[in-house]
């Protein structure tokens, strides 16, 4: 058995949390809306996610979600697109 190493100190909309070492922007979208996400950063099951990332205030662009790693103190930020009148 493998003892999961926790990234301490992670900030997300806000609040802090703790992810596994390793993870990547696309793994906390994934985490955080429950849906899988390809290597370009869109939905596995080909709807849109409608989400935008941004790490320690610039903009993560969606082809960079996977190799975009999330470090110790990192503040992130997730924006849901909403529609409105």
């Amino acid at each position: 058995m493998t003892e999961e190493l926790l990234l301490p100190d992670i900030t997300v909309n806000g609040a802090e949390r703790s992810l596994a070492s390793g993870a990547s922007v696309a793994d906390l979208v994934s985490e955080m809306t429950g849906r899988s996400i390809a290597s370009d950063g869109n939905a596995t099951d080909g709807t849109r996610l409608g989400v935008a990332v941004a790490c320690n205030a610039a903009v993560v662009p969606r082809s960079r979600w996977s190799s975009t790693l999330i470090a110790p103190g990192d503040d992130i930020e997730i924006v849901t697109a909403v529609q409105g009148g």
